[in-house]
């Protein structure tokens, strides 16, 4: 089955990646960007290092634009991210693969989808949507520390994959900051497998 992963190169979407693996799936892994900045660099480098394909799937900036208007309307992140998410994944799914993945757990406050709305999807476009809702940060800090090398650091431009990077930017460019609108975030980012 035609197979992608969702990818920022952190190590829930790393884990996903590699459960799908272990079953018989050869997932690709793919990093959104809005053509803002080259924040796909860092997942770049952790798909090589885990050996898996990766690509970088661009989407129209006025998604994130979007996003931007609804983080800085309400000065607060959730809703915004949400709605860059599920347009990230909207669009995935018409790229015509049978499962789509992504390192989303049951603790993520966003992004994240709601049970109905993940039914909605694989019901439309007739795909099968995984993440990691049933596995809370302590699990999943107990399963990828016997997996991966990885470095934790305050997340930035040079680290970081995620979509906030690019919303942070366009928030900054704006002339609003950034900084006073997110909290302080740290970015786990996987550099290899642990050695075997």
């Amino acid at each position: 089955m035609n197979t992608a992963v969702l990818y920022s190169g952190g190590k829930d979407s790393s884990l996903i990646a590699i459960i799908l693996k272990k079953i018989g799936f050869n997932p690709k892994l793919i990093n959104v960007n809005f053509g803002v900045l080259k924040s796909y660099i860092p997942a770049m480098i952790s798909a090589k290092s885990l050996c898996f394909d990766f690509s970088i799937l661009e989407l129209d900036k006025e998604i994130l634009e979007k996003g931007v208007d609804i983080i800085i309307k309400d000065g607060f992140p959730n809703n915004g991210m949400d709605y860059v998410h599920k347009e990230v994944i909207e669009n995935l799914s018409d790229l015509k693969y049978d499962i789509i993945a992504d390192g989303t757990r049951r603790d993520d406050k966003v992004p994240k989808m709601t049970k109905n709305e993940i039914k909605s999807l694989e019901d439309r476009k007739n795909i099968h949507y995984l993440n990691l809702d049933s596995f809370g940060y302590k699990t999943i800090d107990l399963i990828v520390n016997k997996f991966f090398e990885f470095r934790k650091e305050k997340s930035n431009r040079k680290n970081s994959s995620d979509y906030e990077v690019e919303i942070r930017y366009l928030i900054d460019e704006r002339g609003f900051k950034s900084s006073e609108i997110f909290p302080e975030h740290y970015q786990t980012r996987v550099v290899g497998f642990k050695n075997r």
